[in-house]
């Protein structure tokens, strides 16, 4: 009877082992192909810099067939993967908060932060010399102001103070709309404007980190560090994130996440390959963290619509 008991058994744990490695194949088997959507750089046409490598390291992570899918925009991208011809994308902040409007069916797996720790950036209304004491003084002085489709110097500052309350509308009188970030910025250089919403590279942790962005161009162009005040800080908003759909097996999700995480430091040409703006690495996020992006869509476009 005991040994009829533990043939029985090892029959059950070779059926649960084959079982299980069956429906670890399942995903892959129903898949097919992993297919991985980016956008085309400008004048890009669809070639993708080290495809070979970038193709390999995918495959290796995910052990079956890969293969890139190059959209003209993130309008195309969002379409993609929301009719599921692509189950991974790579999207700016506000093509993901749009692609997540569009059908709750993607989901972040990891961003890039920069090597000082930077995750993204932050507007700011700066002022020189004190000229504007805070938010509530703004009416009375000259605001200068990016183009609408500046995302750190019009978007971002538009949807951050409507968050917090306080309405502005891009027709305010007191606002002097510039045809640039530059054109912004020299008027505050020039002593045309009081203030004027900019951005600066920013940590998660709520740390500014001001090696770049707006003050760091002011600061070049002749204004002292000690002359400047940041009146007004908005969220953080992150750098676009890797994506794939909801759907997706979890063990799918598993394995990229620990191949993108360690990516940076396990085979950095391939990171580099990937990711050539950020060189801090991946870190894996949550579609909270893109809440101010969600909140930039909400405000441009009834729809959400991409821009």
């Amino acid at each position: 009877m005991k040994a009829a008991l533990r043939t029985w058994a090892t029959l059950m744990v070779v059926h649960g082992m084959l079982w299980c490695g069956q429906a670890r194949a399942d995903w892959r088997d129903d898949i097919g192909t992993f297919r991985i959507g980016i956008v085309a750089e400008p004048n890009g046409g669809n070639t993708v810099p080290g495809l070979a490598q970038l193709t390999q390291a995918f495959t290796n992570a995910l052990g079956m067939k890969v293969e890139f899918v190059v959209a003209r925009d993130y309008a195309s991208l969002i379409e993609a993967q929301a009719n599921a011809r692509i189950e991974y994308a790579i999207y700016s902040a506000t093509a993901y908060a749009t692609a997540q409007q569009r059908c709750a069916c993607v989901e972040p797996l990891v961003a890039p932060v920069d090597s000082d720790g930077a995750a993204g950036i932050r507007s700011v209304l700066l002022t020189r010399d004190g000229k504007l004491p805070g938010l509530a003084d703004m009416e009375t002085h000259r605001i200068a102001m990016p183009p609408p489709d500046s995302v750190g110097g019009s978007l971002l500052p538009l949807a951050g103070l409507a968050a917090e309350h306080v309405k502005v509308a891009e027709d305010a009188p007191f606002l002097i709309q510039a045809d640039s970030a530059s054109a912004a910025e020299m008027m505050l250089v020039d002593g045309k404007a009081d203030a004027m919403f900019g951005w600066v590279r920013a940590a998660a942790d709520g740390q500014p980190h001001l090696s770049g962005g707006t003050r760091a161009r002011l600061e070049a162009a002749g204004l002292s560090a000690s002359a400047l005040q940041v009146v007004w800080t908005s969220a953080l908003l992150r750098y676009g994130p890797h994506t794939v759909r909801s759907d997706l097996d979890p063990e799918a999700k598993r394995r990229l996440t620990a191949f993108l995480t360690n990516l940076k430091s396990m085979t950095p040409d391939v990171y580099d390959l990937l990711e050539t703006k950020h060189s801090g690495g991946f870190l894996t996020v949550a579609p909270k963290d893109y809440a101010t992006a969600e909140a930039i869509v909400r405000m441009v476009s009834p729809d959400g619509g991409p821009r």
